[in-house]
């Protein structure tokens, strides 16, 4: 995927899973990997910009666009679904030689990182879920529109009301900006193919199985946004019931841009969350 030299989305090229994916490498440390959502035009830096620098001066953050979005590549059958991406993630792991990391989900990219951990559960260390599916629940209005989005100005300002609870966030440049990434070459393409109506079965494809979540032996921090229109809050209250070792944080006049809205905070929690398991690795060595 072309873009300008000097665009801060583009971090180094990697094959995984067979795939050239873009993939964000920054700080040193244990290493945290976090795979972004599913909005259109989104790739894992305008996800992630904000807190990247921050969790990135204790421990080695890896950010990948995930198949078909943003500068990676979009498989010529333009099939998508769980398992695909889940691989595709597997694959970012292999290629970079990491045995074990901590993983951050948000949303759509929650619920890949829910099915990542059951089964691949030696891979993960921590597990950090924001805003996430992973639980079957009816479609929201706010997720249908999100995923069935049509390329226009109108369309793409209408969804920055349903992101964000801080409507101040909102400026004409930032809708703008989200706009033309949603129509560079391929990307509205591709965005087509993956959640194609009726999107429930997406959001029941994107589930796993409550027991195998239950089975979960994982250390796993839980955050949602109590405003969130495009997830509901119900979700993560089934995730934290089900998950036994889980903690749950909501954040009041929060949307579904919990890493946006309130980026300090959340890099603290998720933060002060890992270092726990740097701490406890350093007492057993």
């Amino acid at each position: 995927m072309n873009a300008p030299v000097d665009s801060p989305e583009i971090g180094r090229e990697i094959t995984a899973a067979g795939y050239r994916t873009n993939l964000h490498d920054q700080g040193e440390g244990f290493p945290v990997m976090m795979i972004h959502g599913s909005g259109p035009g989104v790739t894992a830096w305008a996800n992630w910009r904000l807190v990247i620098p921050e969790l990135a001066k204790n421990r080695r953050v890896i950010a990948p666009d995930m198949l078909g979005f943003g500068y990676s590549e979009r498989p010529e059958d333009q099939i998508y679904n769980r398992e695909r991406w889940v691989n595709h993630a597997i694959g970012v792991l292999d290629e970079l030689g990491l045995d074990q990391v901590d993983l951050v989900g948000n949303s759509f990219g929650g619920g890949l990182a829910l099915a990542l951990t059951i089964e691949h559960p030696h891979r993960i260390r921590r597990l950090v879920l924001m805003g996430s599916v992973g639980v079957s629940f009816p479609i929201t209005k706010g997720l249908d529109e999100v995923w069935g989005y049509e390329a226009s100005r109108e369309n793409m300002r209408r969804l920055m009301d349903v992101f964000a609870y801080d409507k101040g966030l909102l400026t004409d440049e930032l809708a703008e900006m989200r706009y033309q990434a949603s129509v560079r070459p391929g990307f509205q393409e591709s965005f087509s193919a993956m959640f194609p109506a009726p999107r429930q079965r997406w959001v029941d494809n994107l589930a796993s199985d409550e027991e195998d979540i239950r089975a979960l032996p994982h250390e796993s921090l839980i955050l949602h946004g109590r405003e969130d229109e495009v997830i509901p809050l119900a979700a993560s209250l089934k995730l934290a019931e089900l998950i036994d070792r889980s903690q749950l944080h909501v954040f009041g006049r929060c949307g579904h841009w919990t890493q946006i809205e309130h980026a300090d905070r959340f890099a603290r929690l998720v933060n002060d969350f890992l270092n726990e398991a740097d701490q406890a690795a350093a007492g057993d060595s």
